[in-house]
């Protein structure tokens, strides 16, 4: 079994392609890629987790994870580690950017688990304060594919770089 267990919904596909350059950046030796409607329960089999989800219509949970939020709200994250990586528009929404990220947040720290990852929101132009963790941060990494595509890659590189020590890698 490899470190990292790096679990995400997707409609359109977008999540998951950001999914699979977290994990090439990462290294592919160290990350499971799992698609939330497929296995999450085998999320309480690793230490270390990556969580990846987009806001959906207005400000709703991605409907793969909102589907199994009745078992991850039974789930125990004690003691693992966890970051979350979120995509959405700002421009189109807003008042829901990455809605989704913080309601994951707001779940899994219920449930015990210890946060790392935190993003700078230098750069956004946004009002929802849900994926915040303060002012200056969002819960994880903040991706906005359909606006600011070509940052997409050089953030995934740099919060992979932020997210590494946690992770022993």
């Amino acid at each position: 079994m490899h470190k990292i267990g790096l679990f995400y919904g997707t409609y359109t596909g977008i999540t998951s392609m950001v999914a699979k350059k977290i994990a090439d950046e990462l290294g592919a030796e160290n990350v499971d890629l799992h698609n939330i409607c497929n296995d999450g329960e085998a999320m309480q089999n690793y230490q270390y987790l990556i969580i990846g989800t987009s806001t959906w219509s207005i400000g709703e949970l991605q409907e793969d994870w909102d589907h199994f939020m009745p078992k991850l709200q039974t789930m125990d994250f004690t003691g693992k580690t966890v970051a979350l990586f979120g995509t959405g528009d700002q421009v189109g929404y807003p008042d829901t950017f990455l809605d989704g990220m913080g309601m994951l947040y707001e779940t899994f720290q219920y449930r015990g688990a210890k946060f790392v990852g935190f993003w700078p929101t230098t750069g956004y132009d946004f009002t929802s304060p849900l994926p915040l963790l303060d002012h200056d941060h969002f819960v994880g990494l903040a991706i906005d594919e359909d606006n600011q595509s070509e940052l997409t890659d050089e953030r995934i590189k740099e919060w992979c770089k932020l997210i590494r020590p946690a992770f022993n890698l």
